[in-house]
């Protein structure tokens, strides 16, 4: 009896060490490493920059992605409290170690890489919005509150929007905000590629400072052989998306995207060396690797290291702006995320939608170069991407590879957004003088922002705005 009780349990070992060498096999170790990279990064900012549950977070947004479920079986992860840090294997193997620092997020450490020691203060983002109390305001128009209901709706029980917050500020005034349970006006949320919306802003903001110009070949040392196609490359094609460098996330799991993010120690490094899929100006391809040039771009202008950084993104704008909730994280060599990993409140994220709003003015102070807005929000090439956000001037075809609409037709002409993986938008209307920031995870299927801006809309004409 035991010995068949054994043969059993070898059997059973045997059969998870083919499973497990297969999957290596077919997937690469490569996947492996994404995995648990992913997973480390993601829950060491849920849990100690935005302060939620990381196994509610690992069951929702890092399970649903791409064939996780085939290894969840063999992934483990553990979190430290004490040292502020995640680690995450497969099968005991494959190790990924994410790790927070106060004021500058969640670094990535590969291997054996010791965390670069950082001496000079930096300041930690604080609670509570300064535009708005500490309340939750709620709509008192019926019509408004119909709006929020149908944008926390849930239409598709097989495919859930998990709507998480919505704020709209109508005139640079907060009328309306709603939040699922466990988030509020100080959480601070993962935004995804909002990111590249506010690298896009700091690049702006070097502009008006006189540090940079736009159409100047991007001031990158390893570009700097005229012979090298990448010398020709522009800021404003880096901006645009047309630097001529790869789509770089695909539907593949592994793409140069996330080769960046989880393999390499030197994300802009690597992004640099990638080579062109087309000459520069000459086409569209979405671009995390030109986003986290740019960032690398803006750490240089502001003094070259990561505090230098830091603060600049601090005093430059989100001091400005009341954006006291905001956290940007970095590589283990101080490059800002400036193409992914970002965080702050949905009233912050509101707020700076309000400053495009305002053409890059706050408080009587501009921010951005005069017409700023309006270079973002115009078209590259012929696609509906901007300068830093998708417009609403092409609504036919789709985003090449991903087969999404580029914009939404139910909204006016003169619509221009930042969007996010999950569903995190920044939806702007110039003509109705209407900001609505909309944050989710929502892994498929509509989130639903489109129409939801539209009913909003839609209240507002049925009711005089507020003085």
């Amino acid at each position: 009896m035991i010995l068949r009780y054994l043969k059993r349990f070898v059997g059973i070992v045997l059969a998870l060490a083919l499973t497990v060498a297969v999957c290596i096999a077919v997937f690469g170790r490569d996947l492996m490493h994404i995995a648990t990279g992913s997973v480390s990064h993601a829950l060491c900012a849920a849990t100690f920059i935005s302060g939620f549950d990381p196994d509610q977070v690992y069951r929702e947004q890092e399970l649903p992605e791409n064939g996780m479920h085939w290894i969840d079986w063999a992934l483990h992860y553990d979190i430290d409290r004490v040292r502020q840090e995640v680690r995450t294997t497969v099968v005991g193997a494959f190790g990924a170690r994410a790790v927070f620092r106060q004021g500058l997020g969640c670094v990535l450490v590969h291997g054996n890489d010791e965390i670069p020691r950082v001496d000079a203060e930096v300041r930690e983002p604080v609670a509570a919005s300064a535009f708005a109390g500490p309340n939750v305001v709620e709509p008192t128009d019926p019509a408004l509150r119909k709006a929020l209901d149908f944008a926390f709706a849930e239409p598709d029980p097989v495919h859930l929007r998990w709507t998480k917050a919505v704020v709209v500020l109508h005139d640079g005034r907060l009328i309306a905000e709603r939040y699922a349970p466990g988030y509020g006006p100080d959480t601070s949320i993962w935004a995804h590629s909002l990111s590249k919306s506010l690298t896009s802003a700091l690049i702006g903001i070097l502009v008006n400072q006189g540090k940079l110009r736009r159409e100047q070949p991007a001031p990158i040392a390893a570009w700097g052989d005229p012979a090298d196609p990448h010398h020709a490359i522009t800021v404003d094609q880096l901006v645009r998306m047309t630097s001529g460098l790869p789509f770089d996330e695909t539907n593949s799991p592994v793409n140069p995207a996330t080769r960046m993010w989880f393999l390499e120690r030197d994300m802009a490094g690597y992004a640099e060396h990638e080579p062109l899929a087309h000459p520069p100006g000459t086409a569209w391809g979405y671009s995390n690797l030109g986003y986290l040039i740019l960032s690398r771009i803006v750490r240089d202008a502001a003094g070259g290291g990561i505090v230098d950084a830091e603060r600049f993104a601090r005093r430059e704008l989100f001091e400005p702006l009341g954006m006291r909730t905001m956290t940007i994280d970095h590589d283990i060599t101080g490059t800002p995320l400036g193409a992914s990993h970002t965080y702050g409140s949905a009233r912050d994220w509101a707020r700076f939608g309000q400053l495009y709003l305002d053409d890059g003015v706050a408080d009587g102070r501009r921010i951005l170069p005069e017409g700023w807005a309006s270079y973002s929000a115009s078209q590259s090439l012929d696609t509906g991407y901007g300068a830093g956000f998708w417009t609403n001037l092409v609504n036919e075809g789709s985003v090449p590879i991903w087969n999404a609409p580029w914009g939404m037709p139910r909204l006016p002409k003169d619509m221009f957004f930042a969007r996010g993986y999950l569903g995190q938008y920044i939806v702007i209307v110039p003509s109705e003088r209407l900001v609505v920031a909309r944050f989710g995870l929502t892994h498929d299927g509509s989130t639903g922002i489109g129409g939801a801006v539209a009913d909003i809309i839609t209240a507002l004409h049925g009711q005089p705005a507020q003085p």
